[in-house]
């Protein structure tokens, strides 16, 4: 299989092309190595023969015609995304614009691209989603999103996945490009950018600052190894059924809380903190605005249709994230010079709005 994936070197991105080139899988990465991405995500795979870097940005037709047509990929696996919901509190303009303009900007390539090869019965655009489309749930632990739940976006970010989202489905029933999609559930794990809860906590618990908590920490995700994400990907990209949507999650739900306080505990072990606990350093800030109070996956399609279910549990992947991030801090530290990392983003819409 040829994979061209978008936001390959972002943190999800990267695990898909690392697991794809592993398996022996050719890829052509495709990023516009915005202030997220990092080409050090994929070093390890760098001088691989099954390989191709490729810079460009998915709202650039004309580049994105000439890759395809030099390439010839089979699938393309599209994870570029603005996707910090922050930072779409703050600036929902650019979340637009790469989000719903890129995504039809890559479907119309696309779709010329799988004209002129003839529409290959192998080609698919697999188009990669969140669970945040589907709004928030109740506290109910049987309440569940399926494939089938009502969408409904709550910020910025997840309204502008949303849309692409639809516009892929509308690509697949219009023109008949053969789509898959996938909603995943939160990721977490080695290369996750410095601006996400996981890292934040990891990275200002060793600095000694305060561990910063939304509201009272009582919001409930449904956490999910990055590389068990990339594994579901392209079993979805290779076996699943055209026009369909899968979710993939990680039967992992825990509080923020509980997940904070499961991290100090890891890293109490791990690097101990001559001051005490590093739970001691948990601080409540005030909520991110419009904060969903609960996501959950119900992953039963992708299991029964395909057979693949998640293999890491939250405190195993935990413990290989933070033992990751202790030993790579020439990767972290050259990331926090960037913008906005390490700083509270999305606290005042109303005045920061342009």
């Amino acid at each position: 299989m040829k994979l061209l994936v978008t936001g390959g070197a972002g943190f999800i991105g990267s695990a898909v092309v690392r697991l794809a080139v592993a398996r022996g899988h050719e890829v052509v990465n495709l990023d516009a190595l915005t202030y997220a991405a990092c080409l050090n995500n994929v070093a390890s795979v760098a001088d691989n023969p099954l390989y191709t870097f490729e810079h460009a940005d998915i709202r650039d037709r004309a580049a994105l015609d000439r890759i395809l047509g030099q390439h010839r990929p089979d699938v393309i696996l599209h994870l570029a995304a603005e996707s910090h919901v922050d930072r779409s509190i703050d600036g929902p303009g650019t979340f637009i614009d790469t989000n719903v303009t890129g995504t039809y900007t890559l479907l119309e390539a696309a779709r010329a691209y799988w004209v002129t090869e003839g529409r290959p019965e192998r080609f698919r655009f697999h188009h990669v989603s969140t669970d945040e489309v589907f709004g928030s749930l109740p506290a109910d632990p049987a309440v569940k999103f399926t494939e089938d739940t009502p969408y409904d976006p709550r910020s910025p970010y997840s309204a502008s996945k949303a849309s692409s989202d639809h516009l892929v489905r509308a690509w697949h029933e219009t023109y008949g490009l053969p789509v898959v999609l996938t909603n995943c559930s939160n990721n977490y794990g080695p290369y996750h950018f410095p601006e996400k809860l996981i890292p934040v906590v990891i990275l200002n618990a060793l600095a000694g600052k305060p561990l910063p908590i939304y509201g009272q920490g009582e919001n409930i995700r449904d956490w999910l190894y990055v590389e068990d994400h990339a594994d579901a990907l392209l079993l979805v990209a290779a076996q699943g059924q055209v026009g369909r949507s899968y979710n993939i999650g990680g039967e992992n739900e825990r509080s923020n809380l509980d997940l904070v306080r499961t991290l100090c505990g890891i890293l109490d072990r791990l690097a101990p903190r001559a001051e005490g606990p590093y739970a001691d350093l948990i601080t409540f800030v005030t909520d991110r605005p419009g904060h969903d109070a609960r996501y959950a996956i119900d992953p039963t399609r992708i299991r029964t249709e395909l057979g693949w279910r998640p293999s890491v549990t939250v405190e195993e992947g935990l413990e290989r994230t933070a033992r990751w991030y202790l030993d790579n801090a020439p990767w972290w530290r050259a990331l926090q010079a960037r913008d906005g990392v390490g700083q509270r983003l999305g606290t005042a819409p109303l005045e920061r709005s342009t």
